[in-house]
């Protein structure tokens, strides 16, 4: 609670502020305007903007320009491998000073407890972040998690300090079939609560029925016309640039086109060497302001149409009641964070944080990698001559392609073909031990020899590897084992590069610099092996995930997803 009276003393100027930020240009995105003002924040309240406001500390801002504090409104820190304190520290030295997140990553392997987890690790760092609550664990039926969350576990959670409404629903052909159970988590925050949505390619009367469930954002249009529809029907459009999903250049056109408010930016997946190297909203709005959109149509995307989508009160402008987070930054071209302020306090500058954050207790998220005793005959593919579905990966993006060839056929198996960059791929149940394992054929990385394998495998993370040698795809799913979770690239019977990821199998305890390294080691070696892709082990860890098409593989089997039925590798 705040002293509304002193807000209200020092608004007038009859007491001193807190702080004021002199001399600077206000980017006023309520009103449109950019003009020079001085800004005065007490008690972590803005209180004015305006001329000659006093104030205990004076912030020179001379030549530069305010921007409200960002608001990523979509993302899973556990796709950054960041634990919540490094992630905090590493988007909050480019700007964001709020996360909007869906845990579903930890939630898939820990439950429940992996959400309470998450709140309690955000309730310790700088960082404002607001929970959704995970609607898919597991993201369909059709692939085996660590646990099921059915509407009545996510009912003690509504109302918990953090929480804020219901994370993506994954499942649109659940949700269109009524399936009960969806229905009532959709209903948990009650008529007028927030429900994320989830909706690749859909349309027409199905995308009304979806949108009327209660799925008031999307994330997933990767067309111009796609996300017209998604608008035009009401819903939010969240216009993704990830690591891998980057849809900004593909929808920019249908955003300066129509300046829509129902708009902003998010990150979905993100990995630390893309923050690292380009930053985090920063980044999209560099890239988009340079590829012709209004500055001011930009920054409101990631400020204050954020803050409305979302309900978040007294966030996302820099106007007198709203909260006091303010970046500084040089122009509104390379949007560089010079300062960053939380509620009026400095907590990053010139890229680093003020204060460093300790690293919360991790023991209860460690070991929980026990997938089923594993031989090398765990990656024979049973078949026969003739032709064979084949996943085929489209670089920059988690949809896949449905192929059909034939496959090398040898003694009773299929085998990889390194001449067609035909690749073997498993998916091993990880969670109870008890589990199956998913076998089939993937094209599109380029391996001429070795493995791949992770952990991390969207959505139930199960233990998925890639490779053209099943001694070398036995060796990487042994070596994630024992590290207690990560990933690694194998060849020729040697580990060549990994990274432990011991809490839940999805995030490590080193810092950024730390993780990007590894990664960049993981991405040099896989290269090294022929593979062609950018992010291989970000494109290896949705090749599972069930509600994406066209063709994927789990535990269970290999899954049609636009017949949302398992199929079998032959005809």
């Amino acid at each position: 609670m705040f002293n509304r009276a002193a807000l209200i003393r020092v608004a007038r100027g009859l007491e001193p502020a807190d702080t004021v930020f002199r001399g600077g240009t206000v980017v006023n995105v309520l009103s449109g305007e950019c003009y020079r003002a001085d800004v005065a924040v007490h008690d972590g309240i803005i209180v004015g903007v305006g001329e000659e406001y006093q104030g205990r500390a004076i912030i020179d801002v001379t030549g530069l320009t305010l921007i409200p504090g960002l608001i990523e409104g979509h993302i899973h820190i556990e796709s950054t491998m960041l634990s919540v304190p490094e992630f905090a520290r590493a988007v909050m030295t480019h700007g964001t000073t709020t996360a909007v997140v869906d845990p579903h990553e930890i939630a898939n392997v820990l439950g429940v407890e992996g959400i309470r987890l998450m709140l309690r690790w955000a309730r310790e760092v700088p960082l404002e972040i607001h929970v959704q609550l995970p609607s898919c664990v597991p993201a369909s039926s059709f692939e085996s998690a660590g646990s099921v969350l059915h509407a009545e576990a996510l009912r003690e959670l509504v109302g918990e300090p953090g929480v804020l409404g219901l994370g993506e629903l994954m499942n649109f052909p659940g949700v269109l079939a009524g399936d009960p159970d969806l229905l009532a988590k959709a209903e948990l925050f009650g008529p007028d609560g927030h429900v994320d949505g989830h909706a690749p390619g859909l349309s027409g009367r199905d995308l009304a029925a979806y949108v009327v469930a209660g799925a008031r954002t999307d994330h997933e249009s990767t067309t111009a016309a796609e996300a017209a529809e998604k608008l035009r029907l009401g819903m939010w459009l969240l216009v993704r640039e990830g690591s891998t999903e980057r849809n900004l250049h593909e929808l920019l056109p249908v955003i300066k086109r129509l300046q829509p408010s129902r708009s902003l930016f998010c990150s979905d997946d993100i990995t630390p060497n893309h923050l690292l190297h380009e930053g985090h909203l920063d980044a999209v709005l560099r890239q988009a302001v340079a590829g012709g959109l209004d500055p001011m149509q930009a920054i409101r995307m990631v400020t204050i149409y954020a803050a409305q989508c979302f309900g978040l009160p007294r966030r996302g402008a820099i106007a007198p009641g709203f909260v006091g987070d303010i970046v500084v930054v040089d122009d509104l071209q390379r949007f560089t964070a010079l300062q960053v302020y939380k509620r009026g306090r400095l907590v990053a500058r010139d890229g680093v944080l003020v204060d460093e954050i300790p690293m919360p207790d991790i023991g209860q998220s460690t070991g929980t990698m026990r997938p089923p005793p594993l031989t090398i005959d765990s990656f024979r593919i049973p078949g026969r001559q003739g032709n064979v579905r084949v996943i085929g990966t489209i670089p920059g993006q988690i949809v896949t392609e449905h192929l059909t060839m034939p496959a090398p056929y040898r003694d009773g198996f299929l085998h990889a073909d390194p001449t067609r960059d035909l690749a073997k791929i498993a998916v091993i149940e990880r969670h109870s031990g008890a589990g199956g394992i998913g076998l089939g054929l993937v094209q599109g990385f380029g391996l001429r020899r070795g493995a791949l394998a992770s952990s991390v495998a969207h959505d139930a993370h199960n233990l998925v590897v890639v490779g053209m040698s099943d001694e070398d795809m036995l060796l990487a799913a042994r070596h994630v084992t024992a590290t207690g979770g990560g990933v690694v690239v194998v060849a020729d019977g040697k580990i060549v590069a990994d990274l432990p990821l011991p809490i839940a199998g999805l995030l490590s305890p080193l810092s950024i610099n730390k993780v990007a390294g590894k990664l960049d080691a993981l991405d040099a070696a896989a290269s090294d092996l022929g593979c062609r892709l950018e992010h291989p082990l970000m494109t290896l860890s949705f090749l599972a995930l069930s509600v994406i098409p066209a063709l994927k593989l789990t535990d269970q089997g290999l899954l049609d997803v636009e017949r949302f039925a398992l199929v079998s590798l032959q005809d």
